[in-house]
């Protein structure tokens, strides 16, 4: 397959009037030049990586805003969270998933890192086959056609100490030993999928302790010595303050100072941060994966990625809980907490590349192709063909010429201006359509209408 850009971001930049040749979901050859033979488009940039999601949470969203007079907090949201979670089947989680998938991939994700901790069944017993809900995951995947990196997720213990775990955690709930088992199978699974790959996910310091921790990166490491591992960390005050009592350090530094953390390993929110963490993380080589509307939502607070990318860190988004499927919003939320909290403007972007939509958009999709270990993130010679074409309709409302592109894309459209999705050399979705989106719409809304939070 060929095709020709008017106007295409390289990992050298924009270049006018490029063709490129895809092969086996890869790109072959790139020519200066329009071919004639090749499908012709306007503005070609590279797919995005979502770097963290919980795809049962997308069913929920709109569930959990009902206010407390300001009592609310992470931890009465995930009191209702668990509510909702205790009443899916893996059918439903698959359904779900699978309508999450499209919304991704319709906004621009071509990747999907899925930090996956629901196991068990609602009573929180094994299935027959221990990576059951994995397989739904898998199956979502595939049927819309994005990248799937599968972390299953090892879960514990409620609280630091090794605290017993609560009713509604009963469905996370491994062994080590039962966890590893479950990683190999989820290995084996991603040899029928194309275009996936599995690491794992320790939930967070909270739910695992050093043993366990040390023995599932130490299996993983035996299967792929290059698989991802994602962890949630320093997410809200009260966990910084659990660490320390627990353990004498906060938590990033007690994860810098314990294990091996290099590029394998993507930190989840790693939101309060002191100097010395922030800085240890950014010479590490790992990359901070920053979910800003999940954050917001939540209210855990705000990432010092200002100070974290000059010091040359490694930064990915993921929509998380799933309250906003829009690459756009979080990058535009990225940029803007820290205007917000600095009080000035245009703060992430370099002399290198002063424009900040572009500088956000490639640090983000080179970021999470490292926190995925995969082949992508950027378009280049023997990288995988995952992108976008944007709708030249839609953008033509806007400043138009390539270094204001992206700021455009990012800060100033409204509506979806993404018109064509390529992932590894397919094109998923044409003309803004997805080939299975009406289906998975009625299935989705059907089992929204099922659940219960009434008691």
């Amino acid at each position: 397959m060929k095709i020709s850009a008017k106007n295409i971001l390289l990992n050298t930049g924009w270049q006018h009037d490029i063709t490129l040749t895809i092969e086996d979901g890869v790109i072959s050859d790139i020519k200066p030049g329009i071919d004639t033979d090749a499908e012709q488009y306007g503005t070609v940039i590279p797919g995005m990586i979502n770097c963290h999601s919980h795809a049962f949470q997308r069913a929920f969203a709109g569930f959990s805003e009902q206010g407390s007079e300001g009592k609310d907090s992470f931890w009465t949201w995930r009191k209702i969270m668990y509510q909702f979670l205790a009443q899916l089947t893996d059918k439903d989680a698959q359904a779900i998933a699978k309508q999450l998938y499209i919304e991704m991939v319709k906004s621009g994700y071509t990747r999907v890192a899925e930090f996956h901790y629901l196991h068990h069944d609602q009573n929180g017993a094994n299935y027959p086959e221990l990576a059951t809900m994995a397989k739904a995951i898998f199956n979502a995947a595939k049927e819309a056609g994005i990248g799937l990196t599968l972390l299953p997720v090892l879960y514990q213990y409620s609280g630091f100490g090794a605290q017993a775990p609560n009713e509604g955690q009963k469905r996370f709930i491994n062994s080590t030993e039962q966890f590893n088992q479950l990683v190999s199978d989820c290995f084996e699974l991603s040899k029928e999928y194309e275009n996936s790959n599995v690491g794992i996910a320790p939930h967070s310091l909270r739910a695992v302790d050093k043993e366990a921790l040390s023995a599932a990166v130490a299996h993983l490491t035996l299967l792929d010595k290059n698989a991802p591992i994602h962890i949630h960390i320093a997410e809200q005050q009260q966990e910084v303050n659990d660490c320390i009592a627990h353990y004498g350090k906060r938590p990033v530094q007690w994860l810098l100072d314990n294990m091996a953390v290099d590029k394998r390993w993507c930190l989840i929110h790693a939101t309060h941060i002191d100097q010395q963490e922030r800085q240890g993380l950014a010479s590490s080589g790992a990359v901070a994966g920053i979910c800003p509307t999940t954050e917001a939502n939540l209210g855990d607070g705000i990432y010092p990625t200002t100070e974290y990318m000059l010091e040359g860190g490694y930064l990915a988004i993921g929509s998380d809980s799933h309250i906003s499927v829009n690459p756009i919003e979080e990058l535009r939320w990225l940029e803007y907490a820290q205007r917000l909290d600095r009080q000035k403007r245009a703060l992430l972007a370099t002399n290198k590349t002063p424009s900040v939509g572009q500088y956000l958009w490639q640090s983000a999709a080179l970021g999470g192709a490292i926190s995925t270990n995969t082949n992508a993130g950027e378009l280049a010679l023997g990288k995988q063909a995952d992108l976008l074409v944007l709708d030249e309709q839609a953008m033509s409302l806007f400043a138009q010429k390539p270094q204001h592109l992206l700021d455009s894309l990012v800060f100033a459209t409204q509506n979806n201006a993404i018109k064509h999705v390529m992932i590894n050399g397919q094109w998923v979705v044409k003309d803004k359509h997805h080939p299975h989106e009406a289906e998975s719409r009625e299935a989705f809304s059907k089992l929204l209408g099922r659940v219960d939070l009434s008691s």
